[in-house]
């Protein structure tokens, strides 16, 4: 148990996974906050990074890729996740971001590692050889890890998944390659992209590729409870396990996971504490992003958090067509009431 990621060691390998629209700056905080050890960024375009380089207007910069590759030394270690399907522009991108060099930077501090993408299922994504379709083709995903290992002195580390389907399992004969071409570490979604989310996840996949390369190997999928993590760790030998949508309406994931790891009891936090974080969260979305883009984001988040409360299912559909920030407060508000009364 534990993990090296360059200069940075962390005592559990307890890792945020990257999750398009979920995972950001507030997000991460709140989680690095709970217990995680090491976060990483939603994904960022590489080629759409260099070409807002060349762009004339000031407010597509400040609107485009720039702002997802944002790293703060509050939210360090932290690692920023790259996609795309061309070596060059992806070491370009790469290059970028250790230096801080680049139009649109909002980052006060390197990102602790590169990390390239090489899991993503989404159609628009795979559909232009990007993302979880590298593993189609082993050679040009090594030259990609290739390159960027050339660009950065910093750590890169590759995300992938089991195999592109059932017929195609080749993680471990991957990550081989990509350690070959110099990935520091690598971590292994346990499904195929054919599977995209659907429950189950082949263990057995990351067992094979923790014994078949030196660099830590990190376990994802499936992780709901610290039990999930414990487990994974347990039966494949894996280094560490980055979890994703389990931490979705419930970041304490994290603190469950450490308790469990140091053998302590854990104990869930009370309604009145789900509520006040979420209302924290809701906050952080409206300092960083404004009211209007804030508020729009939030309302999917704020949804999560009711998960299991007493009249959740209604305070979902009020929340999603609230107007203003107020609104989602006294919604939220209004169940600690609501579940009181209930109960006395």
């Amino acid at each position: 148990m534990g993990v090296t990621i360059g200069a940075v060691a962390l005592k559990y390998g307890l890792m945020l996974a990257p999750m398009a629209g979920v995972t950001d700056r507030t997000f991460r905080l709140l989680c690095r906050h709970l217990g995680a050890e090491y976060t990483v960024s939603e994904m960022v375009s590489a080629k759409a990074l260099c070409y807002e380089q060349n762009g004339k207007r000031k407010e597509s910069v400040l609107s485009g890729s720039a702002p997802l590759a944002a790293v703060t030394r509050a939210e360090s270690p932290m690692a920023v996740q790259l996609f795309g399907s061309e070596p060059a522009f992806m070491a370009e991108a790469a290059r970028m971001l250790e230096s801080g060099d680049y139009r649109g930077c909002c980052s006060d501090t390197a990102p602790t590692a590169i990390d390239i993408n090489m899991g993503c299922p989404v159609r628009k994504i795979t559909g232009n050889g990007e993302g979880s379709a590298l593993m189609k083709t082993p050679e040009l995903a090594a030259d990609i890890v290739a390159a960027v290992r050339r660009a950065v002195r910093l750590p890169v580390t590759v995300k992938i998944r089991a195999g592109w389907d059932a017929a195609t399992v080749n993680a471990p004969e991957l990550a081989k390659r990509l350690e070959q071409a110099g990935a520091d570490l690598i971590c292994v979604h346990a499904r195929t992209r054919e599977q995209l989310y659907a429950p189950g996840i082949d263990l057995e996949v990351i067992e094979r590729t923790k014994r078949a390369v030196q660099v830590p190997v990190i376990g994802n999928g499936d992780i709901s409870s610290a039990e999930d993590a414990i487990h994974m760790m347990a039966q494949t030998g894996c280094d560490g396990v980055m979890i994703g949508r389990g931490a979705m309406g419930n970041p304490w994931l994290f603190a469950e996971t450490v308790a469990a790891m140091e053998g302590q009891t854990y104990t869930p936090p009370t309604l009145e504490e789900r509520i006040r974080t979420a209302m924290e969260h809701l906050d952080g979305m409206l300092r960083h992003k404004g009211d209007r883009v804030g508020l729009a984001e939030a309302k999917k988040h704020m949804a999560w958090y009711l998960s299991g409360i007493r009249g959740a299912a209604a305070a979902r559909g009020r929340i999603m067509t609230a107007e203003a920030p107020e609104d989602i407060r006294r919604i939220m508000l209004g169940l600690i009431a609501q579940n009181e009364a209930t109960f006395n």
